[in-house]
């Protein structure tokens, strides 16, 4: 047995760690947009959700905005749809879904990990190692285990889909902030997918049929504490990828639901018995992904 883990080195790094502390703060923001969704419109929430964290940082970081580059509005308005697609079509499908459930099914973006190594190869040249495959395994077995426990075989209703349909956009924003890292400044980038993700949801609020909510404590703090974690988060995010493959990143991002169930829990939801399997499969999964096989030197 000791020979079998000496093989293997356990590896994590800075960058890793915040990823997973992000993970952590997006899972309990699950049960806030919930909540937010009975008095606000969902596009109307995210538009003014982006607009907060845009201002947010663009205050912080203005000394450097005159040196913003074309490659920089064109990476940062490419990832500024995906972000405002997918959280827009979350918080559409979470006027009738529980925060766990549009968690679980969120995560389920985990399916699109086998075509983000060939992705990540054709576009960027780097093909991942054996555990980070293993990992994927792993957590994508949990996040069925989940997604089974959650939401059974029954017909998807309108929110369901409108959930579903989100994952695509939200793992395009995990492919094409990859894509970029490295070659942008990440503060400047990141202002301009706020940006546009804030002006999307303005956008649609108009064929959705939306209006101008009233006036609500609740909504006002909701939008204005998720923006200022949405500035974090992202440009977390932009700095973290610059030196982790869009594959590990979206293993750890696979402990979301995981989180958003615990902070459902304490709200008063209940995890099933296989729901809880499924959450240990993944975090299995994020851990097994660290590990790299080290090949014995000849002659040892």
């Amino acid at each position: 047995m000791p020979a079998f883990f000496s093989r293997y080195k356990f590896v994590m790094k800075p960058q890793e760690m915040v990823l997973i502390l992000i993970t952590m703060v997006w899972g309990g923001t699950f049960l806030i947009v919930s909540h937010a969704m009975t008095v606000s419109g969902p596009f109307w929430f995210i538009g003014l959700r982006f607009a907060t964290a845009a201002v947010l940082l663009a205050l912080i970081s203005w000394r450097t905005l005159g040196a913003m580059t074309w490659q920089e509005v064109k990476a940062g308005t490419l990832i500024g749809l995906a972000i405002g697609c997918g959280y827009g079509l979350q918080a559409y499908g979470m006027q009738t879904l529980s925060g766990s459930k549009s968690a679980f099914i969120t995560a389920l973006y985990v399916p699109l990990v086998p075509l983000v190594p060939l992705l990540q190869w054709a576009f960027l040249g780097r093909m991942p190692g054996l555990m980070s495959w293993v990992g994927v395994v792993l957590a994508f077995g949990g996040l069925l285990l989940l997604a089974g426990a959650e939401s059974g075989v029954a017909a998807f209703n309108v929110g369901e889909i409108a959930t579903l349909i989100g994952t695509l956009a939200i793992a395009a924003e995990i492919i094409l902030i990859g894509a970029c890292a490295g070659k942008v400044n990440v503060q400047r980038v990141t202002i301009v997918q706020l940006a546009v993700a804030s002006l999307f949801g303005f956008i649609i609020m108009l064929p959705n049929g939306e209006s101008v909510p009233s006036f609500s404590p609740y909504l006002l703090f909701s939008a204005v504490g998720l923006g200022m974690a949405s500035a974090l988060v992202q440009v977390a995010m932009n700095w973290a990828q610059c030196s982790i493959s869009p594959t590990r990143a979206t293993v750890i991002y696979a402990g979301e639901p995981v989180w958003a169930g615990i902070v459902g829990r304490i709200a008063g939801e209940r995890l099933a018995a296989i729901a809880l399997l499924g959450g240990a499969f993944i975090i299995l999964g994020v851990l097994v992904s660290e590990l790299k096989l080290q090949r014995k030197k000849k002659g040892t």
